[in-house]
């Protein structure tokens, strides 16, 4: 009988241990289960005016990935620098927004900043100097980055290898979430977001927080500003469910993530 209570006591003490560690494991994204990103392209009037509300009043922190030559960006150079004195990340989305025209459906790709004729140098120039332009701004000397249309090469070289060392991380566009240990700080996936639901949205979320991954959500327009667009209300309905279900979800600018995962990675 003896014997007995000593192998229940020890597979009880098993027990216990496997799912402190479980618990542990799972919990992997500063205390919560997975993390999310709200990131926002292309310095949008609508950032300001329907984004940055409803973010402030939820008490949740965006990521906004500016250009300089925009108008959305050369028109509100204060509220910018209101909404990062408020805690919202201002990020490199370089200076003039050069995309690949010399591919299928890139017809609209301005011949002046078409990267498919951009030089290395020229774009290395172009985004260091974005960096200097956001930092008049916040005052801040970490950055991220996003690749424009997720284009990363210049002629087969990957050109964020000339500039990573100014940078904290970028953002692509592969549509992908990672574990911790498995993200790459070169190129950390997105969804990008045109006309899903609310709904659909919170599926994504739903499957992170299964998965213990990292969400990064790559807008445009909301509620318009862009061809690119999902409805406000629809956009609005993802952000009161990462609200109400905080306490499992960390959602942080995209900056603090992939700090938090760089540090959770050396160790």
């Amino acid at each position: 009988m003896k014997a007995i209570v000593q192998k229940f006591i020890v597979a009880a003490c098993l027990l216990v241990s496997h799912s402190l560690a479980f618990a542990q494991s799972s919990a992997v994204w500063n205390g919560k289960k997975c993390a999310v990103a709200l990131t926002y392209d292309d310095a949008l009037q609508v950032h300001l005016d329907n984004v940055v509300p409803v973010l402030d009043s939820l008490g949740l922190k965006g990521t906004f990935y500016l250009s300089g030559y925009f108008p959305g960006f050369i028109n509100n150079l204060n509220r910018w620098k209101a909404i990062s004195a408020n805690g919202h990340e201002l990020a490199n989305h370089t200076l003039f927004h050069p995309c690949a025209g010399d591919r299928p459906g890139r017809e609209w790709v301005n011949p002046v900043y078409d990267l498919s004729k951009y030089s290395v140098q020229r774009m290395t120039d172009e985004i260091k100097m974005t960096n200097t332009l956001l930092k008049t701004l916040d005052g801040k000397g970490l950055r991220t980055f996003a690749y424009p249309c997720g284009d990363t090469k210049i002629g087969g070289v990957d050109y964020y290898q000339t500039v990573a060392s100014d940078f904290v991380a970028a953002r692509g566009t592969t549509s992908e979430m990672k574990r911790i240990t498995e993200i790459n700080f070169a190129d950390i996936g997105s969804y990008a977001i045109n006309g899903q639901s609310g709904d659909q949205l919170i599926e994504l979320v739903k499957k992170a927080r299964e998965t213990n991954s990292v969400l990064v959500f790559l807008f445009h327009g909301v509620g318009g500003g862009h061809s690119l667009n999902v409805a406000l209300a629809e956009h609005n309905k993802l952000l009161r469910y990462l609200k109400q279900n905080i306490a499992d979800i960390w959602i942080a600018p995209f900056i603090d993530i992939a700090q938090y995962a760089k540090g959770h990675q050396s160790k």
